[in-house]
């Protein structure tokens, strides 16, 4: 038997391994809470956010703690989970918070006919950049906030479109 080989069978292995696991399972933790409590990445997909964020393709941050203390201002883009859908999560604009007045129109595609509504305690009004095809609060009512699981700060990708996401109104 080779000196390389007898060296490795006398290798503390197990120790090894273990010390390997245990630090693998923290750094395994330790990116799962920073991914659920703090920020994450966000893959949008949909039409309803045209021209702000792309069919497919963009990779967007969520601000995870700006959701949680609530600091969402109309003009915010949100991710929540969808009211008709638990499995599926979406983003949107905030147009209202608890108590404004939100003017809307009911059909877009069809009539200039508008709605006002006064958006409840404890929700907020969301609404697609792309209002003629949008599944929002104009479906679906004033989104509860406990919904919003964060808020969307920066854009990763494509490197073209790399930085802040303007905010506006």
């Amino acid at each position: 038997m080779s000196r390389f080989v007898r060296r490795l069978a006398g290798a503390p292995w197990r120790a090894i391994v273990e010390s390997a696991i245990s630090r693998g399972v923290v750094v395994g933790c330790g990116v799962i809470v920073i991914d659920e409590r703090v920020v994450s990445l966000t893959y949008p997909r949909g039409p309803s956010m045209l021209p702000t964020l792309n069919i497919m393709g963009d990779l967007v941050l969520a601000d995870k703690l700006s959701a949680r203390y609530g600091w969402v201002s109309p003009g915010d883009l949100v991710q929540f989970v969808s009211p008709e859908d638990p499995r599926k999560t979406v983003i949107k604009r905030v147009l209202g918070m608890e108590g404004d007045s939100v003017t809307y129109l009911v059909d877009p595609a069809n009539s200039d006919v508008s709605k006002t509504v006064v958006v409840p305690k404890g929700h907020i009004w969301v609404q697609g950049d792309n209002i003629h095809n949008s599944t929002d609060s104009r479906q679906f009512g004033p989104l509860p906030y406990g919904l919003v699981n964060g808020k969307i700060c920066c854009r990763i990708l494509p490197l073209k479109g790399f930085g802040l996401i303007d905010s506006k109104q």
